[in-house]
Parts: structure tokens; C-alpha cells; sequence
């Protein structure tokens, strides 16, 4: 993928994400959370093409070079008993 590519994926994942996990965790009508996501596509959008920008100056110009967090939870989640998400 190209940095305009990547950068949209990644928007769409760090929103999308949130919003199936409220239709799964807290039964909120899918419907309206997906209306939610439409109606942040331009903020999303906007935002992509701002990291695309900021990578095309190289990897030092973006906000973080990673997301250690998000990776260390995904391993702490990976070993537990139980699963968030029976799917």
C-alpha cells in the first residue's frame, strides 16, 4: 500500500473498530453506530491525508512511529483463558 492507502486503513480500523465493539459488548442498534462511522468519513478522510503528507517528509514526521501500547495488549490479550469475543 501506498501512504495515502495505509493511512486510510489505519483511520478506518482506530473508528470501525469502537463501533463494532459497542454493537457487540453493549447492544447498541448497529444501525445508528454505523451512521456514526458515516458521518466521520470526512473527518477521517481529512485526518489520512494530513499522516500521508506527514509520511511522504519521512517517518520522523509523524506523531509516533509505532503503537506499542496497542501491540502489548494484543500479547497480554492473546494469553488470557477467555476471550472478549466468542466469534
Amino acid at each position: 500500500l501506498g501512504p495515502e492507502d495505509a493511512a486510510h486503513c489505519v483511520a478506518y480500523e482506530t473508528v470501525g473498530g469502537p463501533v463494532t465493539a459497542v454493537v457487540r459488548l453493549l447492544g447498541l442498534d448497529p444501525y445508528r453506530a454505523t451512521a456514526v462511522l458515516a458521518r466521520l468519513a470526512p473527518d477521517m478522510d481529512r485526518l489520512a491525508e494530513r499522516a500521508a503528507a506527514a509520511a511522504r517528509d519521512g517517518v520522523d514526521a509523524l506523531p509516533a512511529a509505532s503503537a506499542p501500547l496497542l501491540d502489548l495488549t494484543a500479547e497480554q490479550h492473546a494469553s488470557w483463558p477467555v476471550r472478549l469475543f466468542a466469534s
